[in-house]
């Protein structure tokens, strides 16, 4: 004897619940698909970095930011560029999407108007004064108005350098023309000065700088000593007061043999305001990485920072410093705290939709329950019909007919397969069968008056 299959005495049709759910699960998805593309991006994979001079400290932090990213499978490229001034203006143009800056290269106002955001000041890079040492019999140079007549470099205008130090200039009144001025880049300037064809250059740079690590340890080259630093922040109020320790460059040869006093400007992050949000977050916490220890101007977990920066601080970079990493990107992996991020967004967007559709599934798998019993009443009701038109000459021959008829809907109805909350409407149907049949054997009362 053939055992009966377990699914024809189920409670629930899985079956019919996923027709049944199938319209409302495409059209939700299909939203949902919509929605991940059109109302919240994926973030790009690739960013451009426009950096410093070759051989300098912004150069040498965008290969550190490069490989931070890289391990979200994110491509940093870098763009060398001569400084401040010209990365502004690359981001100003959409050329690049993140950019060094120097604090004092533009306004807050003005950098708002063109669309751009800080992500945050990440460390001082102190204005770095080099001169030959003086011949015999001269004097060292202790004053910026003792430069006057000197050959000294100040970089190209596309450096944040040579505009700051005509404001440092001009608080010492001091005329630029009163100087015999270059423009080289730092490497051929540094060249330059060694051969003693200039007798100064101007960097301004963080200490990680190569050049910078070169010079300091030079023989024949000065380091100019910034005496009165603290009244240059009081004018110009984007620097800051920094002072290089005494042996902090090679204490067994005692470089520096003093404290050398310093101004600095801080470098800044810089970014389109069109930046992805996600990417904010990414490069903060790569700043962190790369910035946050201890260094010779800062102690520890002072940079980067959200303070030191005219440009208003991005909202995401803001909330990055004030409430650290967003709470999924804490335990996963960057892309996947990122999909699920999305797919959050898209779930409370598309709530409204989801739960109207809801309500429809419950009705069409009734509907499609029911009909596999009630569409047999139309082939039974048509067999009634049948016998009871009948003429009562010609009923006996269509009798057997109509019997055959009726076994035939009696053995489908019997394959139906049918939960067990709807067995009434099939054993109902089967009553029904029953009943025209013993119609049509003469069976029932009153059939002789039909």
């Amino acid at each position: 004897m053939k055992r009966p299959r377990l699914r024809d005495f189920s409670l629930v049709s899985l079956r019919d619940l996923v027709v049944a759910s199938a319209p409302t699960i495409v059209l939700v998805l299909a939203a949902c698909a919509v929605a991940y593309v059109v109302v919240d991006p994926a973030p790009p994979r690739a960013v451009v970095l426009s950096t410093g001079q070759e051989n300098g400290a912004y150069e040498e932090f965008g290969r550190k930011y490069a490989t931070i990213l890289q391990r979200e499978d994110i491509r940093v490229g870098l763009e060398r560029s001569l400084g401040s001034q010209q990365n502004l203006q690359r981001l100003v143009d959409g050329d690049v999407d993140l950019a060094f800056v120097q604090s004092g290269s533009t306004a807050g106002d003005e950098a708002e108007r063109r669309g751009l955001v800080s992500l945050g000041s990440l460390f001082t890079e102190p204005v770095w004064l080099f001169l030959r040492a003086p011949a015999a019999g001269q004097p060292e140079v202790r004053s910026l108005t003792q430069l006057k007549g000197k050959r000294i470099n100040l970089g190209p205008e596309g450096t944040g350098v040579p505009k700051l130090l005509r404001q440092v200039l001009a608080a010492n009144g001091i005329e630029p023309a009163q100087l015999t001025i270059s423009a080289l880049e730092d490497t051929p300037a540094t060249v330059e000065l060694l051969a003693g064809r200039i007798d100064g250059l101007v960097f301004s740079s963080a200490p990680e700088a190569p050049l910078v690590q070169m010079l300091l340890q030079t023989p024949g080259i000065r380091l100019f000593d910034f005496s009165q630093a603290e009244a240059y922040t009081r004018r110009l109020p984007f620097l800051t007061h920094v002072v290089l320790p005494r042996g902090i460059v090679d204490l067994g040869r005692d470089i520096p043999a003093r404290d050398v006093h310093l101004i600095a400007p801080t470098a800044t992050l810089v970014a389109r305001e069109d930046l992805h949000p996600a990417l904010v977050d990414l490069f903060v916490k790569a700043a962190i990485e790369t910035h946050g220890g201890a260094g010779w101007f800062q102690q520890q977990g002072q940079f980067p920072s959200p303070k030191f920066t005219e440009i208003p601080v991005a909202r995401e970079a803001a909330k990055y410093y004030r409430d650290g990493p967003p709470f999924l990107q804490r335990y996963l992996s960057f892309w996947l705290a990122n999909l699920f991020d999305r797919l959050w967004v898209v779930t409370v967007a598309l709530a409204a939709l989801i739960i109207p559709l809801s309500k429809i599934v419950p009705p069409l798998y009734v509907w499609r329950i029911r009909s596999r019993v009630y569409r047999w009443y139309g082939q039974l009701r048509a067999v009634e019909q049948a016998w009871e038109k009948t003429a009562d000459e010609r009923r006996a021959q269509a009798r057997e007919e109509l019997l055959r008829r009726l076994d035939d809907i009696e053995g489908r109805v019997n394959h139906i397969v049918i939960p067990l909350a709807y067995a009434d409407a099939l054993y109902g149907l089967r009553s029904h069968i029953n009943f025209v049949r013993q119609r049509v054997l003469g069976a029932v009362e009153g059939e002789g008056a039909s």
